[in-house]
């Protein structure tokens, strides 16, 4: 294909500056993403233990409630019976009580102490999770949520034109610049071929993360024109309900489980969640089928009558309109909530390979500016140059950096602290900024290597705190069944070591003149 010489500029040129300016924010969000992938067995991995009794069986969970209502009649409002306690979810009865503003809300659970008295305790789940999760929704920015998340919005829709102009620009030399690695001496041409063939070959993973990224990021504002245009005079809701039947009670949660299991089977049934007002009870059921994807990452959720047992199933995938299938197909397909562990890995390796894409990038256009030796005096970058170069290694290792400092401190901060999510956050940003300030000081190659250096030695501590958890050091503690994060942090430590490595040797081979130089000149 041929495409006016001019033409190619200009999507270069888009291509490039939409990289150089949101490129970093991406990284993190990529990044993070790629974690969050298996946030509930990380979650389950850093929430402390409970000082609750075992949990009572479900066929004693409706005399767990009413002991709870007795005591504290505010969980009417909402409360939650669980089906199957785990190290994350250790009680079965749970509800949530107002503390302030719209979505502040302090969460308890109950059990019955060895003597049949009720047992009640604050909830401490693990922030950390969150955090990853935060960090990936609003692109790592430590704005409220009001402010980043439009920011986002904005930063993939750029995203989204970054990739279709990349694919112009590469359309004339596709079959000679993607099928082709050249490997060799020129390093800058090798990397560009990566960078290349990354691209074009997750077009649609990154399309798909793009595009749903911005609905995301609008979706209130795209309801907002909707409701004028579709609704101008607005939607009557009836606050109407059945009322319950005369004498009934709510079924016991063993028997609500029994009804659900017979009419959806295949549906791994988490909880049921309830609502009390004015004597009627309204009830939800949670849980997940693995042959069908959710809208939700972790689950999905759909209304029970509770004094028949009876679910509408009309919000559960499987059951949806045509309408409603496609909007959670459209979900699905950015969470990679469908196909169970081997698609979650699949996005976890893009997600990093993403992550790839943006780090390599910059990099590229920062060697492509570089003033070349010709003489025996080796030139003084532009400052431009030197600045990204920093910028791109310090907010990318201390990204990575930082969630593994705070993962590893998950298994010490709650004997420590009360306010769990202000530490976490706070050993996130703390080690982020120290990153980008070493960059700064070091050089982008020295930092580099430094910075993968440091990342290696706090991802290696998330598996050693579990260990002195085993060994009850320091009150660490560690659950049964939670090694796959020890194990998977633990492989990650020489992939970093590797790449280190690699750094080093490109830092001592390579040109003087490059940003990867052992010593970099002052730039001007």
């Amino acid at each position: 294909m041929k495409i006016r010489s001019d033409i190619i500029k200009v999507y270069k040129d888009v291509h490039i500056w939409i990289g150089i300016v949101c490129g970093l924010m991406l990284f993190i969000a990529f990044y993070a993403g790629s974690v969050t992938m298996f946030e509930k067995p990380l979650e389950r991995w850093a929430t402390p233990p409970s000082t609750l009794a075992a949990a009572p069986s479900l066929e004693r969970a409706d005399a767990l409630v009413e002991a709870v209502l007795a005591e504290h009649p505010k969980a009417a409002a909402r409360y939650f019976i669980s089906v199957k306690p785990g190290a994350d979810q250790p009680a079965r009865v749970y509800w949530q009580e107002r503390t302030g503003g719209r979505r502040q809300f302090k969460e308890y659970a109950a059990s019955f102490a060895a003597d049949g008295s009720l047992q009640v305790e604050q909830t401490r789940k693990a922030p950390v999770a969150q955090l990853v999760d935060t960090l990936h929704q609003l692109v790592g920015l430590p704005f409220p949520d009001a402010v980043a998340r439009p920011i986002m919005g904005a930063v993939a829709l750029a995203y989204a034109v970054a990739l279709i102009s990349g694919l112009i620009v590469l359309l004339p030399t596709l079959t000679k610049d993607v099928f082709a690695l050249r490997i060799g001496k020129n390093i800058k041409r090798m990397w560009l071929d990566a960078h290349n063939a990354l691209g074009l070959f997750s077009l649609p993973f990154h399309l798909v993360i793009a595009l749903t990224s911005v609905v995301f990021a609008f979706h209130d504002q795209f309801y907002d024109a909707q409701g004028a245009v579709v609704y101008p005079d607005g939607i009557e809701w009836s606050e109407e309900h059945d009322g319950a039947p005369t004498g009934a009670r709510v079924l016991p949660a063993a028997e609500l489980l029994r009804r659900v299991e017979v009419q959806l089977p295949g549906f791994d049934v988490q909880g049921f969640g309830f609502q009390r007002k004015d004597g009627h009870v309204e009830a939800t059921v949670t849980g997940l089928d693995v042959r069908h994807g959710t809208r939700a990452r972790l689950y999905a959720s759909t209304h029970l009558d509770p004094y028949s047992g009876q679910v509408d199933p009309h919000d559960l995938p499987g059951h949806m309109s045509a309408w409603d299938e496609s909007v959670n197909a459209f979900f699905m397909l950015h969470f990679g909530s469908f196909g169970g562990n081997p698609v979650r890995w699949l996005y976890v390796l893009m997600g990093l390979a993403g992550a790839a894409l943006f780090y390599t990038g910059n990099l590229l256009w920062v060697e492509s500016r570089r003033r070349r030796r010709k003489g025996p005096e080796t030139p003084a970058q532009k400052r431009s140059g030197w600045v990204l170069g920093c910028l791109t290694v310090g907010v990318s290792l201390g990204c990575v950096a930082g969630i593994s400092a705070s993962l590893a401190a998950t298994k010490w901060l709650p004997a420590l602290v009360a306010d769990l999510k202000a530490w976490h956050t706070g050993i996130y940003y703390a080690v982020f900024v120290a990153a980008i300030g070493w960059a700064f000081l070091r050089g982008a190659s020295r930092g580099a290597v430094e910075l993968l250096w440091a990342s290696a030695v706090f991802t290696l501590a998330i598996p050693l705190s579990s260990l002195a958890g085993v060994w009850g050091v320091g009150g660490a503690w560690s659950h049964a069944g939670s090694w796959p994060v020890d194990v998977t942090a633990l492989l990650s430590v020489p992939v970093m070591l590797y790449i280190a490595q690699r750094t080093r040797l490109r830092l001592q081979q390579g040109h003087t003149d490059s940003i990867w130089a052992q010593t970099n000149p002052r730039p001007v």
